[in-house]
């Protein structure tokens, strides 16, 4: 948020823990509330499911809690959050999931991870054909190995010397590819997956 309004941009905060239905209701009311104080509107024209989590085990190492973490974070909680926040979208809104490059090609130890990405991809289809009449566009990215955080970097290296441009990606180049999405030159696309992994296990 900070560098939003360094940058000369407007923003604000609100925290939410996508695996806690409850936290997903307390934004549910105070993100309208706070976008009508800081801007006086009334509807959100973007909403992008960013929350993730990776848990990655071998199929002998898997648990019940792991599985459970991970669907309740990849799945359970953008549904509910799309949910939440329909009554609140304009028409002609956008919704953009982050999925994963493994939801196409194969690692081990990353079923479970895998399995979730792929499920949200399949919410982002049915979505599209489902809220399309109130010109509400459904679309899933999927990055690939990307310099950030996410479970302390697990794979990045080993899979950036996979991809066709020798790299990892940049969340600045996921930002992008979200904007374009969203943007009206890609007005007619809806219920698709674009992927952004730099060509990775082409």
């Amino acid at each position: 948020m900070n560098e939003i309004v360094e940058s000369g941009g407007e923003a604000i905060a609100i925290q939410l823990d996508v695996a806690d239905l409850h936290s997903i209701e307390t934004a549910r009311l105070a993100v309208p509330a706070g976008i009508s104080h800081a801007w006086n509107a009334s509807t959100i024209d973007v909403l992008v499911n960013n929350a993730g989590v990776g848990l990655f085990a071998p199929l002998g190492t898997i648990t019940a809690e792991d599985f459970d973490a991970t669907f309740a974070v990849n799945v359970r909680g953008p549904l509910f959050v799309m949910q939440a926040f329909l009554p609140h979208l304009s028409e002609g809104a956008n919704i953009v999931n982050v999925s994963s490059s493994l939801s196409r090609h194969v690692s081990p130890a990353t079923s479970v991870y895998a399995a979730s990405k792929k499920a949200l991809e399949a919410l982002t289809r049915s979505l599209a054909l489902e809220l399309g009449p109130r010109g509400i566009r459904v679309n899933s990215i999927g990055p690939g190995p990307t310099a950030t955080d996410f479970n302390g970097g697990a794979m990045r290296a080993a899979l950036s010397g996979q991809t066709a441009l020798r790299r990892v990606g940049s969340p600045e180049e996921i930002a992008d590819a979200i904007s374009a999405l969203v943007s009206h030159e890609f007005r007619s696309a809806t219920g698709e997956r674009i992927e952004v992994s730099g060509g990775v296990l082409l």
